[in-house]
């Protein structure tokens, strides 16, 4: 089986075999299932890399992972190529990465992928073929596709169709799945805009990454994704939305630890996992409180508070 099929089939297949270490089987009526966090959790817990953002070096950055207990770690693109211009190897920070026991599911991302026409398109190719190159190097399975220069009112059949060819060029020239992500200061800004892409991409690999904050200030809601099938979600952003603001002022800075908001968190984490997900919750922060203190007790704090979720939905 080659590396795409193996990507291909499920958006967390493969996960277990490269940490091991922090899967419990456990049989529930004579079926086998893989937990992680020491039996905790039903997904590998993963670090966004923009709540420790300034901890300087993407290996630093790997370091505080690794210290914290994550499963996996979600970088982004301007680290890796920070990464590069530094005389670091990205297939060596991969394998390291491997050998401590986590794994790199997805990288953000593909900035300007889907532009406003034709043209635009084919000359952003160079760039997202350069930001697939990094991420396949340092081993992700998929990596997001950001709609950022789609425009306003933009047309749907040519997003879908660009869409559908970064999935080719993805798949085919790099192994790696880019997944779509939807932001609400983005024209692509609700979970349902993003599922309506990806259908109409007609491609059997077509994924979301839903981000919970996002699908809250969006004003997209929740109830949408227990109608989803947990194969077409590659990744899940995890965080909370705070109290005593209003959703119109909310900004991606305003994200607080799971479970300090007002996001009914416990309820979504159950909906998850009635979709049959099984890829990585990767928690995502940017707040800049959080970012003057030290960041691997910041790592270590968000990844007990995520646990601390996990439980209350008892998934």
């Amino acid at each position: 089986m080659n590396r795409r099929n193996f990507i291909s089939t499920s958006a967390g297949a493969g996960i277990a075999t490269l940490t091991t270490q922090k899967v419990v089987s456990e049989s529930t009526s004579g079926t086998l299932t893989k937990r992680y966090q020491g039996g905790k959790s039903p997904w590998p817990i993963c670090l966004d890399t923009a709540t420790i953002r300034t901890a300087g070096s993407l290996e630093k950055k790997v370091d505080i992972a690794i210290q914290a207990g994550y499963d996996a770690i979600e970088p982004w693109d301007g680290e890796l190529a920070e990464f590069e211009k530094n005389g670091g190897n990205l297939k060596e920070l991969g394998q390291k990465i491997r050998d401590n026991g986590l794994f790199v599911p997805s990288m953000i991302g593909l900035w300007g992928c889907i532009p406003q026409n034709e043209e635009a398109f084919q000359q952003s190719l160079q760039g997202t073929r350069n930001r697939m190159r990094m991420a396949a190097e340092i081993g992700c399975g998929h990596v997001q596709a950001i709609p950022n220069e789609v425009g306003e009112n933009y047309d749907h059949g040519f997003v879908t169709s660009c869409y559908r060819r970064l999935l080719e060029i993805g798949i085919e020239e790099y192994d790696i799945i880019p997944s779509l992500v939807f932001v609400k200061m983005f024209p692509l800004k609700t979970l349902g805009q993003a599922v309506a892409v990806a259908l109409d991409a007609d491609h059997p690999d077509a994924k979301v990454i839903p981000d919970v904050y996002h699908m809250y200030i969006s004003k997209g809601g929740f109830n949408g994704l227990k109608k989803l099938d947990g194969s077409m979600i590659s990744i899940f952003q995890f965080n909370d939305a705070p109290g005593g603001m209003e959703i119109d002022q909310m900004q991606d800075k305003h994200r607080v630890y799971p479970g300090d908001g007002i996001l009914p968190l416990p309820e979504i984490l159950s909906d998850l996992k009635d979709t049959g997900f099984n890829g990585c919750v990767s928690l995502e922060l940017y707040n800049p409180e959080y970012h003057k203190q030290d960041l691997l007790q910041v790592a270590k704090t968000g990844l007990k508070k995520t646990l601390a979720v996990i439980e209350k939905a008892k998934v």
